[in-house]
């Protein structure tokens, strides 16, 4: 959430940033600033009545010390308490009218976001390792999946209905071998430290990201309880921390969490229909990290490196990109998205993002730092990244490991985790 004094002071400023995520991205500036004034003065107005309220009720109490016949000015106290009570209502309906106009405006770009509208305008920054060369014509990863008994997405629309997968046997194990090794390198070599958090959140922990109320048509809600399956740990992990107070020392906070994640995928109709890249349920490693203001963005740097060091290790070839101010997500003000090279359908493919939220989403859940020298609380800033999609992960490993007699080689920091096996499907 923006701060509502900065967008008072800055205007301009604030509606030249917001727009360059796209036109009429503003449209709700103007008319919270206009309710920001009227709240302002309904505030102002109640306090000036309170002041003459104190002043008559003091002249009340003395005219009764002094047995003297207060009624008239007790009529006009009564009068002010009515006319109190009528600011005071209209102050705090206004005070929610700006709450929920501020919730559904996004975040302000970086200066360093590129110009653009949409992905088309976003900007390659590096890229690492070589595309893989095979003397035969590579399959994509769901003839690989199938023929080798990996996954199975018609018995599982038979469960469930489409955009879902059963991993079964080796498929199954190569998963779980991915998510394992992903966790001990960001624990024990990247310095995250690990938590399991629900699946299951209420509304107040979607709001605090920035997910409610804005893209409440992408997430499953239950029907009898106010909770949601979670689209990303990003969601509990961020909401450890709400209405929190973290001491300077401690900064940064740093977690890796692997959960299932559920997304309607409502705007993506007709998008990746075959194979797994788009679910409905899927396997992702988060990484959050709280830290200081000052330092965020030499954070976010870091963070790009410790989702790159998952391909690294994997030789995966893959690119990173900056993404433009009109491309990114609606509570990030900077983003950097990997890109794993995919043979089988010749093209790239997101595997990561690593987003800073400035103090963003930590105004929505309210967690600030103490600094060591004292004063006022301050508000940290939260990042968070892809560290990795699991199941994309599984695609990268099944199309550019694939060899020419239709069997699987599993890479080498993967063999630890699958009891040694070196090939499926021989």
């Amino acid at each position: 959430m923006l701060d509502i004094k900065s967008i008072r002071e800055n205007t301009a400023y604030v509606k030249i940033q917001l727009n360059r995520r796209g036109p009429g991205t503003s449209a709700d500036l103007d008319r919270l600033i206009t309710l920001d004034a009227q709240r302002r003065d309904a505030l102002s107005k109640s306090q000036t009545l309170k002041k003459q309220k104190k002043t008559l009720s003091a002249e009340v109490g003395k005219l009764k010390k002094q047995g003297q016949n207060a009624d008239a000015l007790m009529a006009e106290v009564k009068q002010l308490n009515d006319e109190i009570r009528e600011w005071d209502d209209k102050s705090a309906d206004l005070e929610e009218q700006v709450r929920t106009t501020l919730l559904n405006i996004p975040n302000l770009p970086s200066e360093s976001a590129p110009q653009g509208s949409d992905e088309s305008h976003n900007v390659e920054i590096r890229q690492w390792g070589e595309k893989p060369q095979f003397d035969f014509k590579p399959k994509n990863h769901l003839k690989l999946g199938e023929a080798l008994g990996l996954l199975d997405l018609k018995r599982a629309a038979k469960i469930a209905g489409a955009r879902f997968a059963v991993f079964r046997g080796q498929g199954a194990a190569l998963l779980r071998a991915l998510i394992q090794f992903m966790l001990d390198t960001q624990t024990r070599e990247n310095g995250y430290e690990e938590l399991y958090p629900p699946v299951l959140v209420n509304a107040d922990s979607l709001r605090g990201t920035g997910q409610l109320p804005k893209f409440e048509e992408d997430l499953f809600k239950l029907r009898d309880d106010e909770l949601f399956l979670i689209p990303t740990a990003e969601v509990p992990v961020t909401n450890y921390h709400r209405d929190e107070i973290l001491p300077e020392e401690s900064l940064p906070v740093k977690y890796a969490a692997y959960t299932l994640c559920f997304r309607r995928e409502a705007g993506s109709y007709g998008k990746d229909t075959q194979g797994i890249i788009r679910q409905h349920q899927f396997d992702k490693v988060e990484l959050v990290q709280f830290v200081h203001p000052d330092r965020s963005y030499d954070a976010l740097a870091t963070l790009v490196t410790h989702a790159e060091s998952i391909l690294q290790k994997l030789n995966l070839h893959y690119r990173v990109v900056n993404l433009c101010a009109g491309d990114l997500g609606f509570s990030a003000a900077q983003t950097y998205d990997l890109e794993v090279w995919l043979p089988g359908q010749n093209t790239y493919r997101e595997i990561s993002s690593c987003s800073n939220f400035t103090d963003y989403q930590a105004r929505r859940a309210k967690i600030r730092y103490k600094s060591k020298e004292g004063g006022k609380p301050e508000l940290v800033h939260t990042l968070n990244g892809s560290g990795l999609a699991a199941g994309r992960l599984f695609v990268a490993v099944l199309e550019n490991y694939q060899q020419a007699d239709g069997t699987l080689r599993v890479p080498e920091p993967l063999r630890r985790y699958m009891d040694g096996l070196e090939v499926i499907g021989s």
